[in-house]
């Protein structure tokens, strides 16, 4: 076993906690992609030789560090790859790790339902069960070209490989910075659409500042809202252009907030998450002769400023949303 593909079982009002969770990942290795909003893929390759112990052996430590130091249980699938860690994940439960027999892998698969396989969607799952090919041991035992057929050149191919337990995908770092979120829970369950517009604008200055001070721009806001019955909205939002500056983020985030038309919804907590992000040098920006967004960036970058000095505490809130 080489790969692990970690599940923690974060509280919706805690989904911001996984940068930090992912942290806990690279002290094993540097070889970590993350799967937002609460898994991330490990390859474990090398810190088997570092630390003389299997990826499964590892994942027990992994395990008992989230429960010491975040306070957070998580559900670990093995494999020699990513794809077949993923499907070991599914049988995965909090204490004990899911693994793939590196020497059974054919075995292990062969009764699973095809739609196990990630990346096989409910249209590709419904196609092949109608001509009886509802497990992946059939997949993998009928043939190619019937495939093909079925479901297309290319998607036939990779099909009949990942069914006969060929995993050729890699774990692909993009660290903890390929997305940032924030969240603001309420103490009550909150119906007042100012309070959620003022949490709002708190959760868009805090992704300001943390994009700024990481040179970063985001092209992409999500905003995810949690409801008193536990329920879910989220909603995406690609930008004009990528930026990091807070006036924007606030408009866009409005925007989203107010595309849900909610009327007296019980709101629980809100998640606000930048991401597509990319380098600040590398982004491009919009001429403006508005005095007043030219006013509002001098303003932000001197906030940046007493903040890098006297920390998070000295700027005042609402003070970016001129």
């Amino acid at each position: 076993m080489t790969v692990l593909c970690v599940r923690f079982q974060l509280p919706p009002a805690r989904e911001a906690a996984l940068p930090g969770l992912l942290g806990l990942l690279e002290e094993f290795t540097p070889v970590v992609e993350a799967l937002p909003p609460d898994g991330a893929l490990a390859d474990l390759r090398g810190a088997e030789r570092y630390f003389g112990r299997s990826a499964v052996e590892l994942a027990s430590v992994i395990r008992v560090r989230a429960l010491a130091l975040h306070g957070v249980d998580c559900v670990i699938g093995a494999g020699p790859g990513p794809m077949l860690a993923r499907v070991a994940l599914r049988d995965a439960r909090p204490g004990v790790t899911c693994a793939v027999p590196e020497d059974a892998v054919a075995e292990f698969l062969a009764n699973r339902p095809v739609a196990a396989l990630p990346g096989v969607g409910t249209a590709t799952s419904r196609t092949l069960c109608e001509y009886g090919l509802d497990t992946l041991g059939r997949v993998a035992a009928a043939p190619l070209s019937t495939l093909q057929r079925l479901i297309g050149a290319r998607a036939g191919r990779e099909l009949h490989d990942k069914a006969n337990g060929v995993d050729r995908g890699r774990v692909v770092p993009n660290g903890v910075s390929r997305s940032l979120a924030t969240e603001r829970p309420f103490p009550l369950d909150e119906l007042d659409p100012d309070r959620h517009r003022r949490a709002l604008l708190s959760a868009a200055e805090e992704l300001g500042a943390r994009l700024r001070a990481l040179d970063k721009v985001c092209g992409t806001l999500t905003l995810t809202v949690r409801y008193a019955d536990r329920t879910a909205t989220t909603r995406t939002r690609t930008l004009r252009e990528p930026t990091a500056h807070s006036a924007a983020l606030t408009r866009a985030t409005y925007a989203l907030y107010e595309a849900l038309g909610l009327q007296r919804a019980r709101v629980r907590a809100l998640v606000l998450r930048a991401e597509s992000l990319a380098p600040a040098e590398q982004a491009s920006h919009q001429l403006t002769f508005d005095p007043v967004d030219e006013k509002v960036r001098r303003v932000e970058e001197a906030a940046d400023r007493v903040r890098a000095k006297f920390g998070p505490g000295a700027v005042i809130p609402g003070a970016l949303a001129a």
